[in-house]
């Protein structure tokens, strides 16, 4: 068997963007579009998008571009949108209770399916049917529901003992809404979201007259 291809990580965060606009066109009844259409639609060039997709397979045909369905549907594995995810969260405080009440996380791929915390005045509470419940049980919980998404929204100082428990418990993903840098073994995957950071980023722009995305990435 080949060894899978590794994946630069600024083509790696490309996908999901690819991913969103083909969503758009397949629902907008659109059946090819070309490397060219595609990159101007996200602001790349048609070079970069060929060079990212190719780690995937041969997914276009010259002269005619791509079909957009094959390629949404192949990009819709490759991302593991093709499958439910469910996801254990930790923390249900005010970050916490805004992920509970997102409706994606009922309705998409990725299923909230239980909450945690070490507040008794947390415990018990019922949220959408997602019951508040204490950090001992997260181990047995992991297991027995084979979670492998963590998501963490506690304050910073608890960081990382809860990512420290969610790896001990068999979470190999982690989103983690808290502001500070966690240390997480081999074999384990972290995404951090930082609204100060994204905000001081944006604000440095604003001052600067610059313009453009800030997830643009020309590597």
């Amino acid at each position: 068997m080949d060894p899978k291809p590794k994946i630069p990580r600024p083509t790696a965060k490309r996908l999901s963007r690819y991913f969103r606009e083909l969503k758009q066109l397949v629902d907008a009844g659109r059946s090819t579009i070309s490397s060219k259409q595609l990159g101007v639609a996200l602001g790349l060039t048609g070079a970069q998008v060929r060079k990212d997709l190719t780690y995937f397979g041969q997914l276009g045909s010259p002269g005619v571009g791509y079909d957009v369905e094959r390629l949404y549907l192949r990009l819709r594995q490759v991302l593991g949108r093709d499958r439910v995810w469910n996801a254990a969260l930790v923390g249900a405080g005010n970050i916490g209770r805004a992920l509970l009440a997102y409706d994606h996380f009922t309705v998409g791929e990725f299923h909230i399916t239980a909450v945690f915390d070490s507040d008794e005045r947390a415990i018990g509470v019922d949220h959408g049917g997602r019951v508040v419940q204490p950090m001992n049980r997260l181990s047995s919980f992991v297991a027995e529901h084979e979670i492998r998404i963590g998501i963490v929204a506690v304050p910073a100082s608890a960081a990382q003992e809860v990512v420290d428990a969610m790896i001990e418990a068999g979470i190999t993903g982690i989103l983690n809404f808290t502001p500070r840098h966690l240390d997480v073994q081999d074999g384990v995957s972290i995404s951090s979201v930082d609204f100060t950071l994204a905000l001081e980023q944006l604000a440095f722009q604003v001052s600067l007259g610059l313009t453009g995305s800030l997830d643009d990435d020309p590597s």
